[in-house]
């Protein structure tokens, strides 16, 4: 049971210190950001249709454009499929 808790331990000391910009020894996945406007506007597509498109609120779509929050997660993946195939993406959520 030790070493379980040993293990935990150690993971979330390692995610403390890489939240706070330490430099940790586990590999870590950061994907590059997303230029939200370039891309939808590179689409030739208005907020409203863009986020309709995404299924995302334009609400969301106005914080990522501004700076005001970074779409992350799954948005975040979605967005770079979208960068690499837009049309593949636009068919498929057609």
């Amino acid at each position: 049971m030790a070493s379980a808790y040993e293990s935990i331990a150690q993971g979330l000391q390692e995610a403390i210190d890489l939240n706070q910009g330490r430099n940790v020894a586990a590999k870590t996945h950061r994907p590059e950001l997303v230029d939200v406007a370039a891309l939808r506007k590179k689409l030739g597509m208005t907020q409203m249709e863009f986020s309709a498109k995404l299924c995302i609120s334009v609400a969301t779509l106005r914080h990522w454009e501004r700076g005001d929050r970074t779409p992350h997660g799954p948005a975040l993946a979605l967005l770079h499929v979208v960068a690499k195939e837009p049309q593949a993406v636009l068919r498929a959520l057609a």
